[in-house]
């Protein structure tokens, strides 16, 4: 499993996960798409959003592995603001190799995008 070495563990002074600090013995956690609901808590809100910012500010537009990245944390943002940049795409492999869809996350994060290029 690749450790993303400078990536933030959680997001500052919360207890929202960002990486893992080892492999689940038990099995990789697959990747699965969550619903984001309108009623969901300005926390959670906050978590997607500092997330994202690391995401970009990581990797920016280019392909990077799943490695230690938090599959509960990813799945938040999995097949809407971040997708899979291969075909056919194992959703529980560490190695599997995710994008940013630029077009998307700056749509549904703008304040991490204004002022910047894509």
């Amino acid at each position: 499993m690749l450790k993303h070495r400078g990536f933030p563990g959680r997001l500052p002074g919360t207890d929202y996960q960002f990486t893992i600090r080892r492999p689940n013995p038990k099995g990789v956690t697959p990747l699965t798409r969550r619903e984001r609901y309108a009623d969901r808590k300005p926390a959670d809100r906050r978590a997607d959003a500092g997330f994202m910012a690391a995401l970009w500010e990581h990797f920016g537009d280019a392909p990077f592995e799943r490695g230690n990245l938090d599959a509960g944390r990813l799945s938040w943002l999995f097949e809407r603001e971040v997708i899979a940049a291969e075909d056919p795409f194992d959703h529980a492999s560490y190695e599997s190799l995710l994008v940013i869809d630029v077009a998307t996350a700056q749509n549904s994060f703008p304040d991490i995008f204004s002022g910047r290029s894509a």
